[in-house]
């Protein structure tokens, strides 16, 4: 990197830090906070806990000091740029701004409200951690406010996206479309929103009646047609109808009655609009109901849509979503449950292509990594709550790196030896794993690679050690070594520890901003990552 880059991410640093660009301050722990919902230096795979005032410290602490505005402006950029691991966080933040007694915070973070949430389930999310926090912030809910905020949300919608959004997602976690119409006093803007409100709180026959011999606008007419569409399929026992209502009017599975769901010609009607995420959830479902089957039309169908290069650019998936869930479909038994199914070899064959190809949805960090694998133990466990082994996780993580980034070293190392490993970009997922697998086992030593980067004169960005051994040996402390590494190269280096298998390495020194700790492996923890090199965490 030159000297300008290295200003611009001194800058950026100093921007969320404060004076030292390590100094861990209240606007890092933010944004920490509403990355994956904790202050702390450990990011934990697929642990989806309840997010909580105890977790938010830092943001209570910046509302405080009349900082709220900045909070709200960190929500949306978090939730909005993708940065927001779990987005359930920046709701809960947003919750928490609107209920604070400064009255430019709590404006900011209404007039936030339809950009964060913008799906009913969000909405009913927000509404719920409202209610939460009403309790410890002594303060009601449904003020002038907040009723304003859910009609603006109601009224400010696309009216075919709403009639769409009330009849798939009805009620969540307690409250429902008929409660917020209500709560908030809604006084529709359109005639066609107005349609949709008398819809939710009186329902369909209401509906018929208000609009019957009515000169209905156009926008009405498509609404109500559409509606009727809804109301059509509920009342449907005809198989052959309720196909050729899904087929025409894209309805969804969340439409449909749980009856409807128990023929396989439906689903395969369903199949056809699906979205590429949900497909992938549920190809073993869907093996097992023997709706895919070996040589079916069907089967070459989803084969073709799941390594079709536009499906892929259009759903932006990532490598390592599709790696889990064909992992996941060639164990052939789901997590929970008693479905089991023969994995189809086409169907495994589209995963790998789809893989491969999922490549070119990676947009380079554009920072220097050196992807460290560690070998001291087998790399044949398994990541928590996945079907991958470690050793293809590595392998995985490795080649994201190698294939995005244009400066890349990726490192197998094992008591006193580290060996480069080339990874050409023709190189599979197999022959990837065993480069990193060839040298032999020995103990953990995880400054090997910070001292191999210095002994080679290489500066970098961040290290990314991957490990599944809970036992370690140090020739020197790790936060040492990093110090060190930073000294001589002039680099902001950052390191991450990545236990695969573990329930967390506590690295030594909590208060240094560029160390992280990483439990288990899953997409997340590539976004951590991804944010961590670009100072926004």
């Amino acid at each position: 990197m030159d000297s300008s880059g290295s200003t611009t991410s001194n800058h950026t640093l100093n921007s969320t830090g404060g004076g030292c660009p390590w100094e861990i301050s209240d606007k890092a722990r933010l944004c920490r906070f509403l990355c994956y919902g904790s202050e702390g230096d450990v990011y934990t795979a697929r642990e989806e806990g309840r997010v909580s005032l105890e977790n938010a410290g830092a943001l209570l602490s910046l509302l405080q000091e009349g900082r709220g505005s900045e909070v709200v402006e960190e929500i949306k950029r978090f939730s909005q740029d993708g940065r927001a691991v779990r987005l359930s966080t920046s709701i809960f933040a947003l919750a928490l701004c609107s209920q604070h007694s400064e009255l430019k915070t709590r404006q900011a973070a209404f007039k936030a409200l339809k950009e964060i949430c913008r799906d009913p389930a969000h909405l009913f999310a927000f509404i719920q951690y409202k209610k939460e926090l009403k309790e410890g912030m002594k303060c009601g809910i449904w003020g002038r406010a907040l009723r304003k905020a859910v009609s603006d949300w109601y009224n400010e919608q696309d009216a075919m996206s709403l009639a769409a959004a009330v009849t798939k997602c009805k009620q969540r976690g307690g409250w429902s479309h008929q409660d917020l119409f209500r709560l908030s006093h809604t006084k529709p803007a359109r005639d066609a929103i107005a349609l949709i409100s008398k819809y939710v709180t009186k329902g369909w026959k209401e509906v018929q009646v208000a609009c019957a011999d009515k000169d209905n606008s156009e926008e009405v007419v498509k609404v109500l047609s559409y509606l009727e569409v809804v109301e059509k399929v509920k009342h449907s026992c005809d198989e052959t109808e309720v196909i050729n209502l899904i087929e025409e009017h894209k309805l969804e599975r969340e439409q449909l009655l749980t009856d409807h769901l128990k023929s396989k010609q439906v689903w395969r009607a369903l199949l056809k609009e699906m979205p590429f995420h949900s497909v992938l959830k549920i190809l073993g479902k869907m093996t097992s109901n023997k709706i895919l089957e070996s040589g079916s039309s069907e089967t070459q169908i989803i084969c073709d849509r799941i390594q079709s290069e536009s499906a892929l650019k259009k759903a932006k998936i990532h490598p390592f979503s599709i790696l889990l869930a064909s992992e996941n479909y060639k164990r052939g038994q789901g997590y929970q449950g008693k479905t089991k199914w023969e994995p189809d070899s086409s169907v495994l064959r589209a995963m790998d292509s789809a893989f491969y190809r999922s490549f070119m949805n990676l947009e380079p960090v554009g920072k220097r990594f050196v992807v460290a694998v560690d070998v001291s133990t087998s790399l044949s466990s398994v990541v928590p709550g996945t079907a991958i082994s470690t050793a293809v996780a590595a392998a995985a993580i490795a080649m994201i790196f190698a294939r995005t980034e244009a400066d890349v070293h990726v490192l197998a190392f094992s008591e006193g030896t580290v060996v480069p490993c080339s990874l050409s970009a023709h190189m599979t997922l197999a022959e990837t794993t065993a480069e990193l697998v060839k040298i032999p086992s020995g103990s953990t030593d995880c400054t090997l690679p910070i001292t191999w980067a210095s002994d080679n004169g290489k500066s970098v960005d961040v290290f990314i050690i991957l490990t599944n051994n809970p036992l370690w040996t140090f020739t020197a402390s790790p936060v040492e070594s990093l110090k060190k590494h930073r000294q001589a190269s002039g680099a902001n280096s950052k390191f991450v520890m990545c236990g695969l298998t573990s329930i967390g390495h506590a690295l030594a020194d909590t208060e240094d901003r560029g160390l992280l700790s990483i439990c288990g492996f899953d997409l997340g923890a590539l976004s951590v990552i991804r944010n961590l090199a670009q100072d926004l965490i």
